[in-house]
């Protein structure tokens, strides 16, 4: 038995990780559709999902989740909320349960006829994609909210040289505050 998990992990950190040994615990393998694939070297989505699959790989291994429990599928955006649960379904193995804390993914597979659980978040307000992000850009301690496999990652992309690049303020965004 198969559940789905969909995430942009914009990094991968221990809430994720938490959230994944959850479901293992109710299915025998996961799928962790990596959503927004298509995007990257922004502030809300600085990682490529090809970083985000190498992540999420090296921090499955590094807590003892064996690669025969989980596929990891990037999935892009579709212009068209309509068609995106049978895109999802196109690209992934059969799966029973959908797990997702987004409401626009919830509303999408309720709607297509699929039962969806909410996965229990782990301590959100510290573990979300978007606290790494500023900590990392305020060089507050960000390391200890992802695994050390992640740090790693981050580090030989120069994520955080590019994350800092990418918050800078063009000329013309200056020129016309002033």
């Amino acid at each position: 038995m198969r559940g789905l998990l969909v995430g942009r992990m914009q990094p991968v950190h221990n809430g994720h990780l938490q959230v994944i040994k959850s479901i293992l615990k109710e299915v025998d393998e996961v799928i962790i559709g990596i959503g927004s694939a298509q995007l990257s070297h922004t502030l809300k989505d600085p990682f490529t999902a090809g970083e985000r699959v190498m992540m999420l790989t090296k921090a499955l291994s590094e807590n003892g989740i064996h690669a025969s429990k989980y596929y990891i599928i990037p999935i892009q955006d579709v212009a068209c909320n309509s068609t995106w649960v049978a895109h999802v379904k196109m690209l992934t193995p059969p799966f029973k349960y959908i797990y997702s804390g987004n409401p626009l993914v919830q509303r999408l597979f309720i709607e297509a006829g699929n039962k969806v659980t909410e996965p229990p978040l782990f301590n959100r307000e510290t573990y979300s994609g978007t606290e790494v992000r500023r900590r990392i850009l305020l060089d507050e301690d960000w390391e200890s909210l992802v695994p050390k496999s992640v740090v790693n990652v981050i580090k030989e992309i120069d994520g955080i040289s590019r994350m800092k690049h990418l918050s800078k303020k063009e000329a013309s965004e200056l020129i016309q505050k002033i």
